[in-house]
C-alpha cells in the first residue's frame, strides 16, 4: 500500500491532502506524485512537502521490536569496532 501526502497552502494555514494506492499501485503513485510537483513548479497551485510512504500489508512478523522473544539477540555495536570514545584514535582501526 502506498499513500502520497502533500501540504496546500489555504487562506487559514495548510491543508493536509493524501491519496491512497494499493500494493501493485507504485508507478500510479509516482505518476501522481509529480503531477502534484508539476502543478506546484508551475505555480498552478500552492502544494508543499509532497512525499509517499509505503506499508507492505503481507510483511513477515510484526514491525518494530517493542516486546521481542527471548530469543532476539540483537547490539548495537559489532564486536570488533571501537566505542566513541575509543574511534577518535586512528590506531583503533584495523583493516576490515
Amino acid at each position: 500500500m502506498f499513500v502520497v501526502y502533500w501540504l496546500e497552502a489555504a487562506e487559514d494555514g495548510s491543508e493536509a491532502g493524501f491519496q491512497s494506492f494499493g500494493e501493485s499501485e507504485m508507478s500510479a503513485a509516482l505518476r501522481f506524485m509529480e503531477e502534484l510537483r508539476t502543478a506546484q513548479r508551475e505555480g498552478a497551485r500552492p502544494i508543499a512537502f509532497i512525499t509517499m510512504c509505503s506499508e507492505n500489508p503481507n510483511s513477515v512478523g510484526k514491525p518494530g521490536a517493542a516486546d521481542p522473544g527471548a530469543d532476539y539477540n540483537w547490539t548495537k555495536r559489532r564486536g570488533n569496532m571501537p566505542r566513541a570514545r575509543e574511534a577518535l584514535n586512528p590506531d583503533n582501526y584495523r583493516d576490515y
